[in-house]
């Protein structure tokens, strides 16, 4: 199959303008499940990106222990201790802890499930509760990290929910494949991206890589964005963040919040969504690489989201 690319105009449209007619939280909920005693940046990274795309609101779903960190991290970030151990005596049943956390779907536009997540029992068992949930109230969600973990082990809990997104590393998508019994190898056209897709029902699937491919089964994006050259870790987390808030704008896209021609079909939302994040992600990572080399972090990323984003995609929405 062709690779192709979205145009950025298409992208435009799915970004709400600014405006003083909408009220808080219309432009973009985001609620990131994970962090725990010893992952607190991932999802820092992944809510503060949000914010810092141009969500209205993140708010973190995490451990007791990692809420302090996280909380101190920034107070721009709304933190729910709810998540427990299994070897920490948890106070809360699995079921609680699920009812805790699904209470907040009415506030949330899209989930963004494992950053910082663990592989800890009680951890993984809570989150599969909460994507159950999730999907009987069709709430799209991001899964990365340990949350492909569990995906790997429970592909039933997924499958056929195309309002889902995998963003797998080059392990976590082989570990994939082999779940769903395709036969791994380098691919550089996209074309087993497409075929994991398809083993999932018309999940989207994007492939991370020197060149991001992304596929709903039926179609594959390429994004071959000029990035930088130092591959620290926090760069999914962040991907997710901006993923997410595309996914959340074509929540708001959907439901017509601002006057709009309709031309974007809500299929092809996820897709769009992965390409604009990705496009984005490599963006920040080649602008922070430009000015500090090998010495770049994950964190020198997040000061140059907004710019980053006004630079590929903001000088025209004047003219929307």
């Amino acid at each position: 199959m062709t690779l192709t690319k979205p145009t950025f105009d298409v992208i435009r449209r799915l970004i709400p303008p600014l405006s003083p007619d909408f009220h808080k939280g219309q432009a973009g909920r985001v609620c990131v499940i994970g962090g725990s005693d010893d992952y607190t940046g991932a999802p820092y990274f992944s809510a503060i990106s949000a914010l810092k795309l141009g969500a209205d609101m993140a708010h973190v779903v995490c451990q007791p222990t990692a809420a302090i960190a996280i909380k101190n991290y920034s107070p721009d970030l709304m933190v729910h201790p709810y998540m427990r151990k299994y070897d920490k005596n948890p106070d809360l049943t699995s079921e609680e802890i699920i009812d805790n956390v699904s209470s907040l779907f009415k506030r949330t536009h899209v989930l963004t499930i494992g950053p910082g997540l663990s592989r800890d029992k009680m951890m993984l068992e809570c989150t599969k509760g909460i994507i159950l949930k999730a999907k009987e109230e069709h709430i799209p969600m991001v899964i990365d990290a340990d949350g492909l973990f569990l995906i790997q082990n429970n592909p039933e809990i997924i499958k056929d929910y195309s309002e889902a997104i995998l963003t797998p590393n080059v392990n976590e998508f082989r570990r994939l494949c082999e779940t769903m019994r395709i036969e791994f190898e380098d691919d550089h056209k996209g074309e087993l991206a497409q075929k994991l897709s398809q083993a999932f029902g018309g999940v989207t699937i994007v492939q991370k890589g020197k060149n991001d491919l992304i596929s709903n089964g039926n179609s594959i994006f390429l994004v071959d964005h000029k990035s930088g050259l130092k591959r620290c870790g926090g760069q999914g987390d962040i991907l997710t963040g901006l993923i997410s808030t595309f996914v959340a704008w074509g929540v708001a896209y959907k439901k017509n919040i601002w006057q709009h021609d309709n031309s974007i079909s809500p299929t092809d939302i996820p897709m769009l969504a992965s390409f604009a994040g990705c496009t984005i992600n490599r963006e920040c990572s080649w602008a922070a690489f430009s000015k500090l080399g090998r010495s770049v972090q994950t964190s020198d990323m997040i000061p140059e989201i907004g710019p980053s984003f006004q630079r590929l995609f903001e000088s025209n929405l004047s003219k929307l």
